[in-house]
């Protein structure tokens, strides 16, 4: 049976499985890019404008998946050494990682900036809450 301090390694978890995911999306995009003659092979190793928009985009979210996600595994560790893992600990963790999959699937599919961004938004302000609980606990 999983501890009750652990638990919020599940959100953590499921956010290195959306990053994984987001990579296994690259390669297939790649992939069909290649097989489609759409890539400029002399500059596709150094010039992302060598490949199509699609791939350019998830490429993107990838990058966006080591900005922001790392202080969310950071404050999660955090909190679990200050045993601080209650249910709205656990709550929050799963709505960071609720935003950050609408953002990944956002910005890889119809890349709508609005929505995109307020997906952003709304996981960064849960993201400054988890920070302000670990924050208090410790002071």
């Amino acid at each position: 049976m999983l501890q009750t301090s652990h638990a919020l390694f599940l959100p953590v978890l499921a956010q290195v499985l959306l990053t994984i995911l987001v990579y296994f999306a690259l390669a297939r995009a790649k992939s069909q890019a290649i097989r489609e003659g759409k890539v400029d092979r002399q500059r596709a190793a150094l010039h992302a404008d060598a490949w199509p928009e699609s791939v350019v985009k998830i490429n993107n979210n990838i990058r966006n998946q080591f900005e922001v996600p790392v202080l969310f595994y950071v404050v999660c560790f955090v909190l679990v050494a200050l045993n601080t893992t209650g249910t709205l600990v656990q709550v929050l963790a799963w709505l960071f990682v609720a935003t950050r999959t609408v953002h990944a699937w956002v910005h890889t599919r119809s890349n709508i900036v609005p929505v995109r961004f307020m997906s952003f938004l709304i996981g960064v302000v849960v993201l400054v809450a988890l920070w302000v609980i670990a924050f208090l606990r410790i002071i």
